[in-house]
């Protein structure tokens, strides 16, 4: 069984020869290849060599396109600074959607059309025929807090939940329109799964959570499973509130972020939901030992149960030790579900 049949398996329930490992590496990987972290998200053919290299050195089973959040706002026309080792950030104060007005008139962007979204598609292809048969692929869009707050400004956003729900609704629906195109793009370039990451999906509390966020995710993994690929939802920091919410959406897989207990997850989202994560990415993986990594790793066994694959909560730091990262693939390397 390699590592994209393991995966695969895992994914739809079936029995598998031991646990898979499905780490977040951006940055680390850019290190690990020693590049610049703006060739890493500025050039596919960088970004893949990075994955790969990273994969085969950690013993992950599966390369990833993830890399920075900026891709779609990008080719929208937002605002954005790139770094020479860091991730591009946007420019809050000059968002493209500062006037509200503007979303009537804005220009969907073309997946396939030169930008910044075509990069990581041709990294998909690239992927693809590289090494499409041994891991499992996984391409990458933004959700619909995290791009809503990416075109709108994440200050802006959170007033507009109470001062302009229906534009809120708006812009949630063309984001979904957005994201599903370029998921399409991907799938059709070889993904075998679609990472959704809605970070600031983190920031709104429950009941904004159920009454905006969760119907425009729900949307997008409908449609992502429409296309026939799987779906991994990410959402960065304490999402206790939202737990069951999360269960409900359908994804193959749910990260958990360092701050929302294992435990907590399976017992609101049931025994059939395939949870990843969630070592703590700094005190335990950056600053811990190797034995302490497998140790908060079986950890994280014990609480999510059979249905498990093994990662810390968010992305492995820069400057995490190498040995402590080969731990949590030990741990995955030799025990079963």
């Amino acid at each position: 069984m390699n590592s994209r049949e393991r995966l695969i398996a895992h994914l739809q329930g079936r029995p598998v020869d031991r646990l898979p490992f499905m780490p977040i590496t951006m940055q680390y990987a850019a290190d690990l290849l020693g590049v610049h972290y703006h060739d890493y998200v500025t050039d596919h053919r960088v970004l893949v060599e990075a994955q790969l290299k990273a994969s085969s050195l950690l013993g992950a089973d599966h390369v990833s396109c993830i890399s920075d959040p900026a891709r779609e706002a990008a080719d929208c026309g937002a605002a954005v600074e790139y770094f020479t080792d860091q991730p591009p950030a946007f420019i809050e104060e000059n968002a493209l959607l500062a006037n509200k007005l503007r979303l009537a008139t804005l220009q969907m962007p073309d997946p396939l059309g030169g930008g910044r979204m075509l990069d990581r598609v041709r990294g998909v292809a690239l992927f693809k025929q590289r090494i499409g048969g041994e891991k499992l692929i996984e391409g990458w869009i933004e959700g619909p807090c995290a791009q809503g707050a990416d075109l709108r400004g994440i200050n802006t956003l959170m007033l507009d939940f109470f001062d302009d729900p229906g534009f809120i609704r708006d812009l949630f629906g063309w984001v979904v329109e957005m994201e599903l195109r370029f998921a399409r793009a991907q799938v059709d370039a070889g993904a075998d799964l679609i990472g959704i990451g809605d970070a600031a999906a983190s920031l709104v509390g429950p009941q904004i959570y159920e009454e905006f966020v969760h119907p425009f995710e729900k949307q997008l993994v409908d449609g992502i499973h429409a296309m026939g690929a799987a779906v991994r939802l990410h959402i960065c920091g304490n999402t206790r509130f939202a737990l069951a919410g999360m269960g409900r959406l359908g994804a193959e897989i749910v990260d958990l972020d360092h701050p929302a207990p294992l435990a907590e997850g399976r017992e609101r989202m049931g025994p059939g939901q395939l949870l990843l994560g969630n070592l703590n990415p700094v005190t335990a993986l950056l600053h811990g030992t190797p034995g302490q990594v497998i140790r908060g790793v079986e950890e994280c066994h014990r609480a999510a149960g059979a249905r498990f694959i093994v990662g810390a909560g968010c992305e492995v730091p820069r400057g995490t030790p190498l040995e402590n990262v080969v731990a949590m693939a030990s741990y995955a390397q030799g025990h079963t579900p």
